[in-house]
């Protein structure tokens, strides 16, 4: 099978993981702060991949380097100011908003590659976008267009997450992915717990009788291997194989899966919006797939990009 459509369906998946973790994530917050939850949750998922590193792959070691290193803190930033704002922002605002808020990344990578690597998105890619971005609406929106500041802090994820997925495409043809990726998410671990130790109340996530609260120890497990570990290592070795905007729009179907495991496992009827805003995702990656020759001459130019 060609290594595109590989890499496609891969990332699928991890959008899949992701869109069952929204309401696992909101459980755990309310017994530990979000900056907290979060230094646990990737230093998790940092030691378990520095083990695998350290047993099997022990010749990456000797390549990590300052620019491997500078690199990795860079996707590590971007995506602790994505996690940072989502988790903080889920406090104030509903899942259904947060979703689409999120969602908008689908719309911000094509409009930052063309700023940051001046590749313009063509014709079949922005009629995608369109459509994804009018389904994620119909999809997530819980009736109401009140704005809050949890809503402002998750557009500001909805950037850091976009500005992940194109990082993530500058750097990971560049450099070996699980290093890559334990860089990253280690960098993720320390800025969370910078702000942890400055804002929350840190001591929490050493009191046995937090720590091993049911809904944190299931939300730390599932995020922590599957939706962290798990997850962004597949996204740095197969990313290399897309482009970012495609990436961005499969990602895009992250808030339908959360809409059908919430059908499937808690009994959540999906509104007649909700199934038309399915389809119009599905649509919308459809036609970002319709060849063009500005598409494919993206697609090699966000690989070869760095800072």
């Amino acid at each position: 099978m060609n290594k595109k459509y590989i890499a496609d369906f891969t990332l699928l998946f991890v959008a899949f993981v992701w869109g069952t973790t929204f309401v696992v994530v909101q459980n755990a917050i309310s017994f530990l702060q979000p900056h907290t939850f979060n230094a646990v949750r990737f230093f998790m998922a940092a030691l378990l991949l520095s083990v695998w590193l350290g047993v099997f792959l022990r010749d990456e070691i000797k390549a990590i380097n300052k620019k491997l290193l500078l690199s990795g803190m860079a996707i590590g930033f971007w995506l602790f100011i994505g996690y940072a704002c989502q988790t903080i922002g889920l406090v104030y605002t509903t899942s259904s908003k947060a979703g689409f808020i999120t969602g908008l990344s689908v719309v911000l990578v094509p409009l930052l590659s063309f700023f940051i690597l001046k590749i313009k998105p063509g014709i079949y890619a922005i009629i995608g976008v369109s459509i994804a971005t009018v389904g994620l609406y119909l999809l997530t929106m819980s009736g109401t267009a009140i704005l809050n500041i949890g809503d402002l802090l998750v557009f500001f994820c909805a950037i850091g997450f976009a500005m992940q997925i194109i990082y993530t495409g500058k750097y990971s043809s560049q450099y070996p992915s699980l290093s890559l990726t334990i860089i990253q998410i280690s960098f993720v671990a320390i800025l969370s717990s910078v702000c942890a130790f400055l804002f929350e109340d840190w001591q929490k996530a050493i009191q046995p009788e937090i720590l091993f609260q049911r809904e944190v120890v299931i939300a730390l497990m599932v995020t922590s291997f599957l939706a962290t570990a798990f997850a962004f290592l597949v996204q740095t070795y197969f990313q290399k194989y897309t482009s970012a905007t495609h990436t961005a729009l499969i990602f895009a179907t992250e808030p339908v899966f959360a809409a059908l495991t919430a059908f499937l496992f808690a009994g959540e009827r999906m509104s007649v919006g909700g199934i038309i805003g399915s389809i119009f995702i599905l649509l919308g990656m459809i036609f970002a797939e319709f060849p063009s020759k500005r598409k494919k001459a993206a697609e090699n130019t966000i690989q070869e990009k760095a800072v």
